[in-house]
């Protein structure tokens, strides 16, 4: 049963995690089946919180009942069928079609495992619920709502991805290294950081995307120091009045970047998959950074990403770099100097 189990879920990753599912290929066997399982629960909430369509109270009952069930408090699973119909994209679609598969994926590990996959999705389901909240349901040409502040953008990081950081960290030393307990803390919090770093990426990104459906992350006391208002970010002509703040951010993410990098190198050396799983976020995660510097993120129609051609590259560049004495390091500092 739990090779079937594993079967699916694998399948089901594959379809879902464009950038993801590479990382998880690199990763030891000891943890990598919980990682891409928690990913996928994850990805389950993520899908329902950002549906287009459906009224806020029900995609917030569906929200909660769906991780009331995953944490053991219900057995009364959401019906998806009506919310799948509607999606998108079909690779969501299938991935609600199939929720009780990736719940059943919580019985192939230990206790342990479960609690940290769970306390992880707990994390990450009130930070969707607190997004469903704020904004609504994500309708196309309704008002947009910001975020307040600063301190609301850095608690919405955590939430959503930050605790994953915490999550990985933890599964590394339950099953794979040690880290002297004086370094520990900082080894969390460098943790928290590289999670934060790649929610930070996603909301720099997808700014035309959330503020055709409402949604504007950059926070609205930030944008009156410049003089602006969420709608116009709506205009690619206003790039050079948002540039200064839009950098300040790229700034702050290539920070926490860096200390994604400092994360790695605590890493036991012997520790090449490992290793290897981290890097290849990061070095998405520059290229992606420099390629917003260049372009015009207001235009809508000029959608920024790292190309697939570009991530195997990178796959195929790791193993390398990691092998020869200072390799990581040169491929970081060619990779922060590609031009778009």
């Amino acid at each position: 049963m739990s090779v079937l189990i594993n079967e699916k879920i694998d399948n089901l990753l594959k379809s879902t995690s464009r950038s993801f599912y590479p990382t998880l290929k690199y990763l030891p066997k000891k943890v990598r089946g919980q990682i891409g399982l928690l990913y996928l629960l994850a990805r389950v909430a993520d899908t329902i919180a950002d549906s287009k369509h459906g009224g806020t109270e029900e995609l917030l009952r569906i929200l909660r009942s769906y991780n009331e069930v995953a944490q053991g408090k219900s057995s009364n699973l959401p019906d998806f069928s009506e919310l799948a119909e509607i999606q998108d994209n079909p690779n969501e679609a299938e991935l609600l079609k199939n929720v009780e598969d990736v719940l059943d994926g919580l019985q192939v590990y230990d206790e342990s495992d479960q609690e940290r996959m769970l306390e992880c999705l707990n994390v990450i389901v009130g930070g969707q619920i607190l997004d469903l909240e704020r904004f609504g349901t994500a309708k196309e040409g309704g008002s947009i709502s910001a975020l307040k502040n600063n301190q609301e953008m850095d608690d919405y990081t955590y939430r959503v991805a930050g605790c994953v950081g915490v999550f990985w960290t933890k599964m590394s030393l339950a099953h794979l290294i040690s880290i002297p307990d004086e370094k520990q803390d900082d080894f969390f919090e460098k943790g928290i950081r590289f999670g934060k770093a790649l929610q930070m990426i996603n909301i720099l990104r997808d700014i035309p995307e959330d503020l055709r459906f409402g949604r504007c992350y950059i926070p609205e006391e930030e944008l009156t120091k410049h003089n602006l208002q969420p709608k116009e970010l709506l205009n690619p002509n206003n790039i050079d009045k948002f540039r200064p703040l839009y950098d300040e951010y790229l700034d702050l993410t290539n920070e926490h970047l860096d200390e994604a990098v400092e994360y790695i190198k605590m890493l036991p050396e012997t520790q090449f998959r490992l290793k290897a799983s981290c890097m290849l976020p990061v070095l998405i995660g520059q290229r992606t950074v420099s390629l917003l510097r260049e372009g015009n993120i207001l235009d809508s129609s000029d959608r920024i990403k790292v190309t697939r051609d570009e991530i195997k590259s990178y796959a195929r560049k790791l193993p390398r770099a990691l092998l020869i004495p200072g390799g990581v390091k040169r491929l970081l500092e060619k990779n922060k100097d590609i031009k778009k």
